[in-house]
C-alpha cells in the first residue's frame, strides 16, 4: 500500500492552530480599510471573511443609511451588537466591523471572548481621502467631514487602543498591510512565522 502524500502545510498552520475557533476582528474608523485588508488576510489564511455591515443589511433587508435614518443610531448599534455576537459564535473567520461597533461594551466583551481584535489605525488625511469616494457614510452627513472624523477619532481612538493588536495603515498596497497584520497576529499568538525554524 502506497503511503498517502501529505498535503503541504499552510505557511500559517501554527498561527491558525493557535487561533483555534477564535475570529480575527478588524476595528477602526471608517476608511481605515477594515474590509479590504480583512479580505486579503482571509484569503492569505484560508478562512472565511464576513463584513458586519453586509450581515446587518442582509438581516434587515435595508441599507446602513436607511437603518440610521429610520431607527436612529442607538437601535442600529443594538442590531449591530446582535449580528457581531452571532458571527463570532461560528469562528474562526475574519470579521470587519463598522467604525462604531467596538464602542459598544457588549460587542467589545464578545470580541475579547471569541476573537483577537486588530485596530487598523490611519491618520485623518488618509481616512478623508478614502471616505470622500463613498456616499454611504451616515455620520459624515452631520457636518464638515474632516471635523466629523477628527471628533470621532478623539472619542474612539482611546477605545480602539484597547484592541489586542494595532497596525498602522497608510497609503500602501493592501498586500503589504495584510502581511503586517499577519505578522502582528503571529507575534501576538506566539506562532511561528513563515520561514521561521520550528
Amino acid at each position: 500500500m502506497t503511503p498517502k502524500r501529505k498535503q503541504p502545510a499552510s505557511p500559517h498552520a501554527d498561527l491558525l492552530d493557535r487561533l483555534g475557533s477564535r475570529s480575527i476582528v478588524f476595528v477602526g474608523l471608517m476608511g481605515a480599510g477594515k474590509t479590504a485588508i480583512g479580505r486579503k488576510v482571509a484569503t492569505e489564511l484560508g478562512i472565511p471573511f464576513t463584513d458586519s455591515d453586509q450581515e446587518i443589511e442582509t438581516a434587515s433587508r435595508m441599507t446602513i443609511p436607511e437603518l440610521f435614518e429610520r431607527y436612529g443610531e442607538p437601535e442600529f448599534r443594538a442590531l449591530e451588537q446582535r449580528v457581531i455576537q452571532r458571527v463570532l459564535e461560528t469562528g474562526p473567520k475574519i470579521l470587519s466591523t463598522g467604525g462604531g461597533a467596538y464602542m459598544n461594551e457588549q460587542s467589545r466583551e464578545a470580541i475579547a471572548q471569541h476573537g483577537v481584535s486588530v485596530w487598523l489605525k490611519a491618520d485623518i488625511d488618509t481616512l478623508l481621502e478614502r471616505v470622500s469616494k463613498k456616499q454611504n457614510r451616515p455620520l459624515l452627513k452631520q457636518g464638515n467631514p474632516r471635523e466629523v472624523l477628527e471628533r470621532l477619532a478623539g472619542v474612539r481612538h482611546p477605545v480602539y487602543a484597547l484592541a489586542d493588536i494595532t497596525v498602522v495603515t497608510r497609503d500602501e498596497r493592501k498586500e503589504i498591510i495584510a502581511a503586517e497584520v499577519i505578522e502582528a497576529l503571529a507575534a501576538h499568538l506566539g506562532a511561528a512565522t513563515e520561514g521561521a525554524q520550528a
